[in-house]
């Protein structure tokens, strides 16, 4: 589905499509204004059917022509007032070099103007006989007007003048057998001609034949001629194929008239020159279908590379429009671009008819013409134009024709036109009577002076008879001149009036647009400022954006890393763990195994010592069967001291400082339980391996075991203690109070002497010695430092 301003069916008339369409385009022309219409579809689609008609039913073409020239047709200027120069521009001259211009082209044997009274050629003039009068409303009355119409092709990306005077005129098609136009490949193509610049930037083809035209026959007649030198071929998909795109330009020259309201304002800053451009685009083609081959596939070529040039420029307009971007915009790829580029840039309105042939085989093709057509619609460039100021008084042309026609008024009434009346006196003087003789040969003459004397009377009286005349005459004159004056004084008083009024009105006026062009330049600063603002912001939330994402990035690259090593450290300390504790019950099983063996040993060595110190006898004892002592359980000989038996010692427990207080017991992962005797054991205590707030409100102490290598090897644990408090932002605070350490040293360096130093004791000395000895000293334990049996302890019996 796509979107159009209008959709118009299959019987759509030429006249709805004409005031829908180009009514508009026309009405800004005679106002000034440049416009382009031009068609575009698939070949065969009926882009030339719209644009020129059929017989009886004239296109767009003859009806815009016949608008223009039914709205200026009683304002126009006489033939060679405007002229156009070499450089886009326009001159205007004064009545009596154009008649001299007229009168030299009239002498030429071939005029270049065609006559608008030859009979029109039956071919075209069914198309041109438009029955509807249309014409534009409120035309300025007070200028004078021309058009001026030329005709180009685009082939093949050069363009070419249609209405160039050729002597063999090559271009013309020639007719077969079948009646269709066949080109002849051996022709020279005419000179190209070159696009230039004007001083207001607006593009031109240099050297192009342009023809000032009067009517819309005139007109139509122009355009015939060049229609048949348009280049035209027969393809598989259309007997008349076109293979250029034509450019019909039709250029309206408008200047206001002198202060009288008779010529033209010989200033050529007041003329106004708008152009209307009618462009037939040759279709667009798949070689495919068309099965072209040779020229006609070269042609096809051009024509779908300068569509697609079109296509791309109306594709960057539309992007530098919706995302505010400042892109080149492709014109010079193609001479149809360029040559338009000032209508894409907002110098004039543009239409585009888009023509689709419901054919099932078009149905890809068309979906493209479509889809850029409606894309074409989102494209909105505008520029206004200002047209100049001449500062005179509206209406002089009504008012001249109005004073005109009141003085010969005038002078009917008052006794015809003075030229009659000067022709009156010359018959007078011729009618008067001739004078006779005058000469008197006798003195008795009586007849020469009265006929003298009655002649000159008749003649006088003649005389004051014109004299009356006259004197009626000269009276009457003055009359009318003071009745005149008097009319036009009013007038003028009249006209001053209007005019201070207007001139306050214009000075209002011009001050409402000097407020209004001081809001608009605040607006346009407030909205350049904001334009920066909002692209600094914008600018600003795309860094956030790609900071954000970087650093979102770069946090679940640190979580997943923190995972794995979670994983990986849980890993290697869950095997540590495992491995550890395989290794300890190994050596405890090792250590208990020589420990048993030991003890055996020792105890058997006590027991011959004991036998040899308290029964002395002759006969060696029998040493005992370690077979019986397995059976037996080993205990250990114990005797009595030598002295009184000391008495029972009493287990004194130290009441704990933590009695009714809550303890929080850290003890990090990494601690490694010891074997040791003391341990620190706190009653109703919460262990946790990290600290946590939710704990620490539970409870008033802390308690934090902290292990570290003591220089001399071993595991050296310190108990760091402390207070828990309640913070004012509702936290939780530990205050440090003191430090308890737990170490283990080795015994080796503080050995007991186990005799006295007297080498000759008595009996009992030696009995209780040796017995003390026993008691105390059965077993040694010895720690030895980086041992290779890890954090353990070796244990050796030594005999004494």
């Amino acid at each position: 589905q796509y979107s159009f301003k209008e959709v118009f069916g299959t019987l759509v008339a030429q006249k709805e499509l004409f005031d829908v369409v180009a009514k508009p385009l026309v009405e800004d022309l005679i106002r000034g204004k440049n416009g382009l219409l031009f068609t575009y579809g698939v070949t065969g689609s009926g882009k030339t059917h719209t644009m020129t008609g059929s017989p009886g039913d004239g296109g767009l073409l003859p009806r815009c022509l016949d608008m223009i020239f039914n709205s200026i047709g009683p304002f126009q200027a006489k033939r060679f007032v405007f002229k156009l120069d070499d450089k886009n521009g326009v001159d205007v001259q004064t009545e009596v070099d154009a008649l001299l211009e007229r009168q030299k082209r009239d002498a030429l044997p071939v005029p270049k103007t065609p006559s608008g009274k030859r009979q029109l050629d039956p071919e075209f003039a069914d198309m041109i006989n438009v029955q509807e009068h249309c014409r534009v409303e409120e035309v300025e009355e007070d200028n004078v007007y021309s058009v001026f119409v030329s005709y180009i092709e685009i082939y093949n990306n050069y363009i070419y003048d249609l209405l160039e005077e050729t002597a063999l005129e090559p271009i013309k098609p020639k007719w077969n057998s079948c009646n269709t136009p066949v080109r002849n490949g051996d022709f020279i193509p005419p000179q190209s001609k070159m696009l230039r610049e004007d001083q207001n930037h607006n593009m031109y083809v240099t050297g192009c034949t342009e023809v000032e035209v009067k009517s819309t026959e005139e007109a139509f007649e122009v355009f015939w001629r060049g229609q048949k030198r348009r280049r035209i071929a027969h393809t598989q998909l259309n007997r008349e194929s076109s293979r250029s795109h034509s450019v019909f330009i039709i250029k309206l020259a408008q200047a206001p008239l002198d202060a009288d309201g008779d010529n033209v304002l010989q200033d050529k800053e007041q003329i106004t020159l708008s152009q209307l451009s009618l462009v037939d685009l040759a279709g667009s083609e798949r070689t495919n279908r068309t099965k072209a081959e040779g020229n006609r596939l070269r042609e096809a070529g051009n024509i779908n590379q300068s569509l697609m040039t079109l296509r791309t420029c109306i594709e960057v307009l539309r992007e530098n429009q919706l995302y505010g971007t400042n892109k080149m915009v492709p014109y010079r790829d193609s001479k149809l671009t360029h040559l338009f580029k000032n209508y894409f840039d907002g110098e004039g309105k543009v239409r585009m008819i888009v023509c689709v042939n419901p054919k099932a085989e078009d149905y890809e093709e068309s979906l493209q013409v479509m889809r850029f057509a409606e894309m074409t619609q989102e494209v909105e460039v505008a520029r206004p134009v200002d047209r100049p100021l001449c500062g005179l008084t509206p209406g002089r042309r009504l008012r001249n024709q109005a004073f005109r026609e009141e003085l010969s008024r005038k002078l009917q009434l008052r006794g015809g036109p003075a030229a009659p009346e000067t022709e009156e006196p010359e018959m007078s003087l011729q009618s008067f009577p001739p004078l006779p003789s005058c000469e008197l040969l006798d003195i008795n003459d009586d007849q020469t002076l009265p006929k003298l004397i009655e002649v000159l009377e008749q003649r006088h009286k003649m005389r004051q008879t014109l004299s009356e005349a006259f004197a009626k005459n000269v009276l009457a004159l003055k009359t009318m001149l003071q009745e005149f004056d008097s009319n036009v004084s009013s007038k003028e008083h009249y006209l001053q009036g209007k005019l201070s009024e207007k001139e306050k009105t214009i000075s209002g006026q011009r001050l409402e647009l000097e407020r209004l062009e001081k809001k608009i330049k605040t607006l346009e600063y407030k909205i350049e400022i904001l334009e920066k603002t909002t692209t600094i912001y914008e600018e600003d939330k795309r860094n956030l954006q790609q900071e954000l994402e970087s650093q979102s990035q770069k946090l679940q690259r640190q979580a997943s890393d923190k995972r794995r090593l979670e994983a990986r450290l849980q890993g290697m300390v869950a095997e540590t763990t495992l491995k550890w504790e395989k290794e300890c019950e190994r050596r405890v099983a090792a250590k208990q195994l020589e420990m048993q063996n030991k003890l055996w040993v020792k105890d058997e060595k006590l027991k011959q010592l004991k036998a040899i110190v308290t029964e002395p006898r002759a006969e060696r004892p029998e040493r005992p069967s370690r077979e019986r002592d397995r059976e037996l359980p080993a205990q250990r000989s114990l005797s009595p001291p030598p002295g009184p038996s000391p008495p029972p010692v009493r287990l004194r427990h130290r009441r704990s400082r933590s009695a009714g207080e809550r303890w929080v017991d850290h003890k990090p992962p990494s601690h490694v339980p010891t074997e040791t005797v003391l341990q620190p054991q706190v009653p109703h205590a919460i262990t946790v391996a990290v600290a946590s707030e939710r704990a620490l409100a539970k409870c008033d102490k802390y308690m934090l075991t902290h292990q570290e290598l003591a220089s001399d090897g071993e595991i050296e644990t310190k108990v760091i203690k402390g207070d828990v408090f309640k913070t004012r932002g509702g936290g939780q605070a530990v205050q440090f109070t003191d430090i308890e350490t737990l170490k283990q040293e080795s015994p080796t360096g503080r050995k007991r002497r186990s005799s006295p130093s007297n080498p000759d004791p008595p009996g009992d000395a030696a009995d209780s010695e040796w017995t003390d000895v026993e008691t105390r000293c059965s077993m040694a334990v010895e720690m030895r430092a980086g041992s290779a049996l890890g954090p353990g302890y070796q244990h050796h019996a030594q005999p004494k």
